[in-house]
């Protein structure tokens, strides 16, 4: 027999490492032991299993090929031993053992190992409220709860839920809550949007409007106080400092942290915020134990700094990473840029790298340049608006991060994935720019829509364009925010820009664009002009002229009334 390996966790980056590890070194004897009955699924599908996209829980855990990955699986098909129901208590690194107890039995047992991996995860974060432990009030950290939840949906037992939680946990069980069973949902957020730090205002607008169009609430900027007891052990409401939720369900989707205890209590380097730290061979500092997964500190490559992605995609890469070095052969995992991709109804949201809010915070001098651009070629039937949000410091132009939202499909995808790409190389704003992606009218368009936020971008970073984004113009719009000498240029169709007009009297004034140049001296002097068109397109353009005539005093509305729209303003004319 060779080396003998011993794996602590059993859904991803462990299971992972295991199989990798046998087939690199078929003598090795590699044992994998977990506390759950359930091993090896999909987690980040247990949203889709709620809504009833996936059809049965085994889905989640059997292969490609249709084989459930259970015990039997792991040491048949893998040659990997597997201990399910069996707890790690404690590591003996001096004797080179782990001290494990068994789940239903409490017998207690000792494993020898020769190289160790911590793959222990992470745990849903619980919050400190009274009421947090009433019926019905559940965290999403296994498929056990999942499992609870629908069978709760499909016997009729909830009208109505409350999803505490904005970022993307949250808002797909929200989704699948609302979608399939009908159920009336709300989501509460404490920060003041959706999506916090992973996107920015506008595009978590558009997701809380496509949201609310769809039936699901959402409240922002408020927690939960308590959860109401029913007088039966079960919940009953949600008590926030401004309202009371009615709710037969409770999903608290407040993040997770990493369990980091086991590596902690044996003395092994963590952070300050429990996550184990390992070198970029996933070696802890006992150069026996490797550990991956939602468990370990990682590094943000953008940013430089150090960083908790608990994604399974980052944690399988991870458990090969750890594979290849418990094999003698010498491989890295450098870190990660952030990217994440979700589906809301039959929208999508995306983002990689960083937010304009965290790139500031970080101390970039960071601009965000919004494109507003058809999907593929604008005469192709299905072609559909998508939005890009590019991230950029504008002293070095480094492109430090991309944000989406659009139709349902690849598209989105594509375009995020060609970022995060790039983004692990501190591009610049000319690499976006001239970035070379496949072209065909069903499938894009010849000037990309990631060209050209790259365009834009380059614009904003070189002082050509001066804009202005959605929130500030909102403000203004209903009145919440003073700029007394403003006023929009509405460059579009008459007939587009005609409600307007009639709406808002001299703060909206018409000049369709071909017009501009016989027409701008017609324009009121002393004003600011927030030149307006659907897509920002012709409002730079006529920026520029209207510069070379010596009229300086004018804002691009960033995206134009496109992005306005999907934001679901009070204001529109007709609403």
């Amino acid at each position: 027999m060779g080396e003998k390996i011993v794996i602590i966790g059993g859904v991803a980056a462990g299971p992972k490492a295991a199989c990798r590890a046998k087939r690199l070194m078929p003598d090795a004897e590699i044992t994998v032991v977990d506390q759950d009955s359930l091993i090896s699924y999909g987690g980040c599908g247990i949203p889709y299993f709620v809504s009833g996209d996936v059809s049965d829980e085994k889905e989640l855990r059997s292969t490609s090929f249709h084989m459930l990955r259970d015990e039997r699986f792991f040491r048949e098909a893998k040659g990997v031993n597997v201990r399910t129901g069996t707890r790690a208590v404690s590591i003996d690194r001096k004797d080179k053992v782990v001290h494990v107890e068994d789940v239903n039995s409490g017998g207690r047992d000792t494993i020898r190992y020769d190289k160790l991996v911590l793959a222990t995860g992470s745990r849903p974060n619980i919050l400190p409220v009274p009421g947090n432990d009433l019926n019905n009030v559940f965290t999403i950290s296994s498929m056990h709860p999942a499992m609870a939840i629908k069978d709760l949906l499909a016997r009729g037992k909830v009208g109505k839920a409350v999803v505490i939680g904005g970022g993307a946990i949250g808002i797909e069980m929200a989704e699948a809550l609302a979608d399939l069973w009908g159920v009336e949902t709300t989501i509460l957020e404490f920060m003041p949007q959706v999506l916090p730090r992973i996107v920015d205002a506008t595009i978590a607008g558009m997701v809380e409007n496509h949201l609310r169009e769809n039936g699901v609430d959402v409240i922002t900027g408020e927690g939960a106080q308590s959860f109401k007891d029913d007088g039966n052990g079960n919940v009953c409401a949600v008590i926030t400092p401004n309202r009371e939720l009615e709710a037969d369900l409770v999903i608290m989707a407040a993040g997770v942290r990493p369990r980091g205890e086991l590596a902690a209590d044996a003395g092994l380097q963590v952070s300050p915020f429990g996550a184990i730290v390992v070198n970029q061979r996933m070696q802890t500092s006992d150069p026996s134990i490797y550990a991956a997964g939602d468990c370990v500190e990682t590094y943000n490559l953008v940013s430089g700094k150090k960083a908790f992605a608990p994604l399974g995609s980052v944690a399988n890469r991870q458990g090969r990473v750890v594979a290849d070095n418990l094999a003698g052969i010498p491989s890295t995992f450098d870190g990660v840029v952030g990217s994440f991709i979700m589906k809301v109804f039959d929208r999508c949201v995306g983002a990689t790298g960083l937010s304009l809010e965290v790139a500031r915070a970080e101390g970039f001098d960071a601009v965000g340049a919004m494109s507003v651009q058809s999907d593929r070629a604008h005469f192709f039937p299905t072609q559909a608006l998508m939005f890009n949000h590019l991230v950029v410091d504008r002293s070095s132009r480094r492109v430090l991060g991309l944000q989406g939202f659009g139709n349902m499909g690849d598209g989105l995808l594509a375009r995020i994935n060609a970022a995060a790409g790039l983004l692990a190389r501190k591009p610049s704003i000319s690499d976006f720019s001239n970035l070379e992606l496949a072209y065909a009218p069903p499938f894009s368009t010849a000037v990309d829509v990631l060209n050209a936020a790259a365009n834009i971008a380059d614009n904003l970073a070189a002082g050509r364009l001066r804009d202005v984004g959605a929130e500030e113009f909102n403000a203004w719009m209903e009145g919440s925010s003073e700029h007394p000498g403003w006023a929009a240029l509405d460059l579009r169709h008459p007939k587009e820009a005609e409600p307007f007009v009639k709406a808002f009297g001299d703060k909206w004034v018409a000049m369709v664009y071909d017009q501009v140049r016989e027409n701008y001296k017609k324009l009121p002097n002393g004003k600011t002009w927030i030149i307006i068109c659907n897509a920002g397109t012709r409002s730079y353009e006529i920026q520029t002229f209207l510069k070379s005539q010596g009229i300086d005093n004018t804002l691009v509305l960033a995206g134009g009334l496109n992005v306005i729209r999907r934001l679901g303003v009070k204001w529109w004319p007709g609403d």
